[in-house]
C-alpha cells in the first residue's frame, strides 16, 4: 500500500467516525458534511426512509428527538479506492435510550452493516450514497419495541 493509499483509507476513516458523532451529538451541520450535496440515504431497513441529504436529516433529526441518548459505534471497516472513488463496508453498533419517569433507560440496541459508495472532492472524501442494513434489533425490559432511525 501506497501513501497515498494509506492517506485516503484513514481519511475515510476518520469521515465514518464523523457520522457517528454527528448523529450522536445531534450536530446536523457536522452530519451534512460527511456528505456530498447529491447524496442519497437509505434508512428503509429500520423503518426509515431512503431520499437525499436534505430531507433525510429532517426525518433523522425528528425521528432521533425521542431518544435521550445514542452511542454509535462504527467498527471493522472494509475500505476500497480506486482512483477518486471508493466503496466501503463497516459494522454499526448502536445502542440508545429513552429517559424513563424514574431516570432510568430504557435501552434499544440495534446492530448492522452500512455500505457506502464515496467520492474523493474538493473537500475531501463524502458519501455519495449510503444505505443501512439493520441485521438485528433487541430491547431491554420496558423499552418500546419501536425500530429506530
Amino acid at each position: 500500500m501506497t501513501d497515498p493509499e494509506l492517506a485516503d483509507r484513514i481519511e475515510i476513516d476518520d469521515l465514518l467516525t464523523r457520522y457517528a458523532t454527528a448523529v450522536d451529538t445531534r450536530d446536523w451541520d457536522l452530519y451534512k458534511s460527511v456528505f456530498t450535496a447529491d447524496a442519497v440515504i437509505d434508512y428503509t431497513s429500520s423503518g426509515g426512509i431512503r431520499g437525499k441529504l436534505a430531507e433525510v436529516t429532517e426525518w433523522l433529526s425528528d425521528a432521533l428527538s425521542g431518544f435521550s441518548m445514542s452511542q454509535h459505534m462504527v467498527t471493522n471497516r472494509d475500505i476500497r479506492v480506486t482512483g477518486d472513488a471508493a466503496t466501503s463496508r463497516s459494522y454499526f453498533y448502536n445502542p440508545m435510550g429513552r429517559t424513563k419517569r424514574d431516570g432510568t433507560l430504557a435501552l434499544m440496541f440495534v446492530g448492522g452493516y452500512y455500505r457506502d459508495r464515496l467520492r474523493r472532492t474538493d473537500a475531501g472524501w463524502r458519501i455519495v450514497e449510503r444505505i443501512q442494513d439493520t441485521a438485528w434489533l433487541s430491547t431491554s425490559p420496558g423499552t418500546p419495541g419501536d425500530r429506530p432511525g
